[in-house]
């Protein structure tokens, strides 16, 4: 079975995250897979898929492609069997493409919904509200991103929690004292990391504010945020104007996070809106106390007290609180350390692509 798996681009996300964990561990003969994207600026992930032999292909390069990748899409879907989008916009595109082929043509439609539909903008929510009728099959990264959806919609979709590839995110990789040192981390330093985007749903300023608290009453602690995107400028400019200097660091983008999160106390994230968040779940892969806001599928993987706190969304005081609780508690940190790990068994990626690859074989076949 030719599967296309459809997403807007291949820059560091988790959505794109969670196609290169798939590739690395789909090994059934029965499925052939690619990938199409359309921005041309985010090729991040490209190699990586293609080391698992998973090619991609941007639909938007050449004389025209910004505007014509809807009709190379179309075309692509002659010759694949399912296509499985990973973009509200580009699932509401492939919905009423696909529609627009003969019957004998025409392959499956899957979609995975990765945020709450309040998160989208406008004219992308209407798209999902006036064509998600026409899916196949529908995921939904978490309980709460199925609940944001239209009743009719919520009815139709299941519930699918992602995970990661513990084998290929263990790999050994640099010891915890060589990436503190690259770091200039000294060793009473305790160190918090965030994985996030610059992105508005990732709410830097929240996190900023809190680290700027949580700094001010704690010199020994660092926050590291690894990320990028279009509200660089902002956050930089926040950054600054808050005085954090060294106390958080911007890395940018990084293609290292298994060695950072080795490297480091705690991880953080201060969002206004999330799905199920990779981050996290790499996070607690490596048995890391997570300190986050209470959005999304956030609560289906923190307990508070086991593995974590959560916090109000938007409460900058509340989530400097929970930071300065666990980087001032060794004691605390170990426990929920242990509870990390105890429970990041349950985020795994060959769990949620099987359950994908039995709804690919029950649509082909039908």
């Amino acid at each position: 079975m030719r599967v296309l798996w459809l997403i807007k681009g291949l820059g560091p996300g988790g959505a794109e995250q969670l196609l290169v964990s798939a590739a690395e561990v789909a090994r059934d003969e029965r499925f052939a897979y690619s990938v199409a994207y359309v921005r041309a600026d985010k090729q991040h992930l490209v190699a990586k898929l293609a080391a698992s032999g998973v090619p991609a292909t941007c639909l938007a390069t050449g004389v025209g492609g910004a505007r014509l990748w809807p009709l190379r899409l179309r075309r692509r879907l002659r010759d694949v069997d399912i296509v499985h989008a990973h973009s509200p916009l580009l699932a509401g595109v492939v919905r009423l493409l696909a529609r627009t082929l003969p019957t004998g043509a025409r392959p499956k439609v899957v979609t995975t919904e990765h945020n709450v539909w309040r998160s989208f903008s406008t004219p992308t929510r209407w798209l999902n509200r006036l064509t998600s009728g026409l899916d196949d099959h529908r995921f939904a990264v978490s309980d709460e991103v199925r609940r944001s959806m239209t009743p009719r919609a919520s009815r139709h979709s299941e519930v699918l929690v992602h995970g990661i590839n513990h084998e290929s995110f263990e790999r050994t990789g640099e010891s915890r004292d060589a990436v503190r040192t690259a770091l200039s981390l000294r060793p009473d330093t305790v160190a918090a990391l965030t994985v996030a985007n610059f992105r508005t749903e990732k709410d830097y300023p929240n996190l900023l504010r809190a680290a700027a608290t949580a700094c001010a009453a704690d010199p020994h602690l660092t926050v590291l945020a690894v990320g990028q995107g279009p509200l660089e400028h902002e956050v930089r400019e926040l950054h600054a104007a808050l005085g954090l200097g060294d106390q958080f660091v911007l890395l940018g983008f990084r293609d290292d996070v298994p060695d950072l999160m080795r490297a480091v106390d705690l991880f953080v994230l201060g969002s206004a809106h999330e799905g199920l968040p990779v981050a996290v779940m790499e996070a607690l892969a490596a048995g890391l106390p997570v300190v986050a806001t209470d959005v999304g599928g956030v609560a289906e993987a923190v307990v508070d007290g086991q593995n974590g706190f959560l916090v109000p969304s938007r409460d900058p005081k509340a989530l400097a609180a929970a930071m300065l609780r666990v980087a001032g508690d060794p004691g605390l940190r170990a426990v929920l350390s242990r509870g990390a790990r105890a429970g990041s068994s349950r985020f795994d990626i060959r769990t949620a692509l099987t359950r994908q690859q039995d709804v690919y074989a029950v649509l082909a076949a039908s």
